[in-house]
């Protein structure tokens, strides 16, 4: 057994997460959140990373997971990395925001216990009952920021 073994026990953790913006065009997807967290607001298809797997790993098994779609990794494009403090359940998140402009299948919700719908949106013309850290997340990656702090 280290000797280190209860100090890291007690180390600060950081949780990750992976925000798939689906482009068609001037268009993105995004999903309606039911019976989970900001319920009945829009969002963007997500997920937590688990452990052992990359952020492109992440997007690609959220992609089917979720919407049913398979992406290859050359066509995933980290965009925007958020640094953020969810008020909600006290932690605090790194944040990838990413686009994707091409996959394979037919979007398809896949989790209807937890999104009530899908739909594509003008990307300057996002609904008003979205998600904010969603909406500035969006925000963000189409103003060109790489990266910025939320939530503080």
């Amino acid at each position: 057994m280290s000797k280190d073994k209860g100090k890291n026990e007690d180390r600060f953790r950081i949780y990750a997460a992976v925000h798939i913006i689906f482009r068609k065009d001037d268009k993105i997807l995004l999903s309606r959140r039911k019976n989970i967290t900001s319920d009945g607001l829009w969002s963007l298809v997500a997920g937590h990373l688990d452990g052992g797997e990359t952020v492109t790993e992440a997007c690609i098994r959220e992609a089917q997971e979720e919407v049913g779609v398979i992406i290859n990794s050359r066509d995933i494009a980290i965009t925007t990395v958020c640094y953020s403090y969810s008020k909600h359940n006290k932690r605090e998140f790194v944040q990838f925001y990413t686009v994707c402009n091409k996959w394979e299948g037919e979007l398809i919700n896949n989790e209807p216990d937890k999104c009530s719908e899908l739909r594509f949106f003008s990307i300057d013309e996002l609904p008003d009952e979205i998600v904010p850290y969603i909406k500035d997340g969006i925000k963000k990656t189409f103003e060109g920021v790489s990266f910025y702090e939320y939530g503080w």
